[in-house]
């Protein structure tokens, strides 16, 4: 918890090794974003990546505008003051915690990654305001019952919980991605919310670059047709306008018109 980061500081002493001769996606993310949590090998496949599909910028920020989007409407508007938000990757700049807390400081949230390096940077995710909590989770969103089982530490599950799973299920292979989801929803009550997006496989030079970039990647990403991504809404009621591309998604009144990225689809949806 905020008061007392105990999950962290145990989780620390495990004996986990980075690997910086490797890529890594959240740290490649980082990177694109304008972060400095990132390693040259890392900064390599991204520059790789981006002679290929040079939107990839654009996307990688479209994506963070809409996590600040999404998470302010749930907070100002649906009244939600907890959010676990499963493979956050490292930390950049409006965090979930941070773009909640701004609105409501008594929100609490969760984070859950299980990648060495974002770790080590736990304490910059604990940071959050002394009114909530913030805490940090090295689990694996493929466990979903340990997701859930540790959440209640910090998070009341018997109250509405804003699920956050921002470009992550790519990770996931078809055959395991719903059911990870289902259980994940299954485990928050009526009133919760599923936040998500990822990127769709629209754009040949989109797919040639991810392949790429797959060929080498410890951990490759799977794009899917904007159809394959709205199932993971099944059974819940969209907020509007739906399930649309990251930038078009309540965008503010100065972005209008001004988005460039096509290759996603995200939404916010209510579990009844």
């Amino acid at each position: 918890m905020n008061e007392n980061p105990s999950s962290a500081s145990q989780n620390a002493g495990q004996d986990q090794s980075i690997d910086t001769s490797v890529p890594h996606s959240a740290r490649i993310w980082n990177y694109w974003l304008g972060g400095k949590d990132n390693y040259p090998v890392d900064r390599q496949a991204g520059d790789s990546y981006y002679e290929t599909f040079p939107e990839i910028v654009d996307f990688a920020r479209a994506a963070r505008a809409f996590l600040q989007r999404a998470v302010t409407y749930l907070t100002r508007e649906a009244g939600i003051r907890q959010f676990l938000d499963v493979g956050t990757g490292m930390p950049t700049h409006h965090n979930t915690h941070e773009v909640a807390q701004s609105v409501a400081p008594e929100c609490r949230i969760v984070y859950v990654d299980n990648d060495p390096l974002v770790l080590a940077h736990a304490r910059a995710l604990l940071i959050g305001s002394e009114q909530g909590a913030t805490d940090y989770l090295h689990a694996d969103l493929r466990d979903p019952d340990t997701v859930l089982k540790n959440a209640r530490q910090t998070l009341d599950l018997t109250q509405p919980v804003g699920l956050m799973l921002m470009g992550v299920l790519g990770h996931i292979p078809d055959d395991e991605a719903p059911g990870i989801v289902g259980r994940l929803l299954e485990g928050l009550p009526s009133g919760s919310y599923l936040v998500h997006y990822d990127a769709t496989n629209t754009d040949e030079d989109f797919v040639q670059a991810q392949e790429r970039y797959n060929e080498a990647a410890t951990l490759p990403y799977n794009l899917r047709s904007p159809e394959h991504l709205r199932t993971f809404f099944a059974g819940l009621e969209f907020v509007e306008p739906g399930h649309v591309q990251c930038s078009q998604w309540r965008p503010d009144p100065v972005d209008v018109g001004t988005a460039r990225e096509s290759n996603s689809r995200a939404g916010v949806a209510r579990k009844p």
